[in-house]
């Protein structure tokens, strides 16, 4: 029988009573000092930075291999460990995590729904201590490209019939009101789906229903079967459109990590 694959999205009631188990690493992501004495317990802080290359223009590119896997021996990780991210503006930054996490080929990673805002609305335990991950090695590892859309991915497929681009950007960065690039506007063919419209605030920040989300996902001629490219300045928001996307079934997801900040900066990409 083949291993069960770990669902990419774990709510609060399933993570608590797995609190003290050796084969978990919980990462907490919360940008606030709101949240810096009420930490789920056994979790370690991450700075988001790590996951991103930081360099002008295109600053949420995926960081050097080298710095990847240092990374990943920061985490501690190894094959039979579960990492669940969370963080305090409802997924972004966790999601962004995880997809890190499934670039490097490791898919025992999930978001905590609802992240510290979720886990507080509850009661559940926190404490002032952070936990430090057992020391690796440092190991080589390989990069899965299908999680991967580069610029010259999306360039060269433009207009094919199975592609879909999926903007998690603001209406007005979408519609070139709202400039955070050279130019504005969006990839030809994109449809806008802010990231925001998939949370439910009234539920602690958690993703809306699978029933809602699938139904906005599809008002926009987006299924399951095809190919589709998650995108927004920086592929912060859109890491939690991926997100999204892979715990609703819609498998063949690629983030692309130079997003707007490289599309809107180059002069020779087609823009509308």
């Amino acid at each position: 029988m083949p291993p069960q694959k770990t669902p990419i999205l774990i709510e609060p009631s399933e993570l608590e009573p797995r609190l003290t188990d050796h084969d978990l690493l919980i990462v907490d992501l919360c940008q606030s000092e709101d949240f810096r004495e009420q930490r789920i317990p056994g979790s370690m802080y991450l700075g988001y930075s790590t996951l991103v290359d930081g360099r002008k223009p295109a600053v949420g590119r995926l960081p050097s291999m080298n710095r990847l896997e240092l990374l990943a021996t920061d985490l501690g990780l190894h094959k039979g460990l579960h990492v669940v991210a969370y963080d305090d503006e409802g997924g972004s930054r966790a999601a962004r995590l995880v997809w890190t996490l499934y670039v490097l080929q490791h898919r025992r990673a999930s978001v905590l729904n609802g992240g510290i805002h979720a886990w507080l609305g509850e009661n559940r335990p926190v404490t002032k201590k952070y936990t430090t991950p057992p020391s690796v090695d440092q190991v080589s590892y390989s990069i899965d490209g299908n999680m991967i859309a580069s610029r010259n991915y999306v360039l060269s497929r433009l207009g094919d019939m199975d592609l879909r681009l999926l903007d998690a950007r603001t209406r007005e960065e979408y519609d070139g009101v709202r400039l955070l690039s050279n130019r504005g506007g969006h990839i030809p063919g994109a449809v806008n789906f802010n990231w925001l419209d998939a949370i439910d605030p009234t539920r602690n920040f958690r993703l809306k229903s699978d029933c809602e989300l699938t139904k906005m996902i599809s008002q926009r001629n987006i299924t399951p079967e095809h190919n589709i490219v998650v995108y927004c300045q920086t592929h912060h928001r859109s890491a939690h459109s991926w997100m999204m996307l892979q715990h609703l079934g819609y498998s063949k997801v690629r983030g692309y990590a130079g997003s707007w900040s490289e599309w809107g900066n180059d002069p020779d990409t087609p823009i509308e």
